[in-house]
């Protein structure tokens, strides 16, 4: 019985570091949106003082026209660079983060696994009907987690399709935008 206990124990220090590096790559992912979105910022911020600059030095209203339409050809561009940079960073680190999981699932179903065979070898004689009824309802458990499993990876693709379709409108709309401007 103490090895079963051991097991448990084992399994929760390996789940909790697991945890821990589940958090780590979910944390390292936002880390580079904030950066994205610093970096974005300040060019932002310094194109506008940029331009208010070149709109106070126009010389006539043709000119200033002129500075307004340039201004849109760029803004499209640097628009759908940036949709398209969230949308990688947003994929990529969806897809480590899926595959931590269902490596960290696959080991923990293993271990446990495990850990119900050894309680069913040591499990009391006339038991062995109960001990076949657990482990059926366990495998039942476990083939609806692997179906929960199946079905929230097909929403992460179609969404992450939906995302990919959503920054290639914007780009191709962006990019009719520069192109009339």
């Amino acid at each position: 019985m103490n090895t079963t206990a051991e097991q448990f124990i084992t399994t929760n220090k390996a789940n909790l570091q697991a945890l821990e590096g589940l958090t780590a790559q979910a944390y390292a992912g936002f880390e580079k949106l904030v950066e994205l979105n610093l970096a974005a910022s300040k060019a932002a911020l310094g194109e506008s003082f940029s331009h208010v600059q070149s709109i106070l030095g126009a010389k006539d209203a043709q000119e200033l026209i002129a500075l307004q339409s340039a201004l849109l050809k760029p803004l499209a561009e640097k628009s759908a660079a940036y949709a398209q940079h969230v949308q990688t960073i947003v994929a990529d680190s969806g897809a480590e983060f899926s595959k931590a999981v269902e490596a960290k699932a696959a080991e923990t179903q293993k271990a446990f696994a495990g850990v119900v065979e050894n309680l069913a070898k040591n499990a009391p004689a006339g038991t062995e009907s109960a001990v076949a009824a657990f482990k059926t309802a366990l495998t039942a458990g476990q083939n609806a987690v692997e179906s929960a499993q199946a079905s929230a990876k097909k929403v992460v693709e179609v969404a992450q399709a939906n995302v990919k379709a959503a920054t290639k409108q914007a780009a191709d709309a962006a990019r009719k935008v520069a192109s009339v401007a």
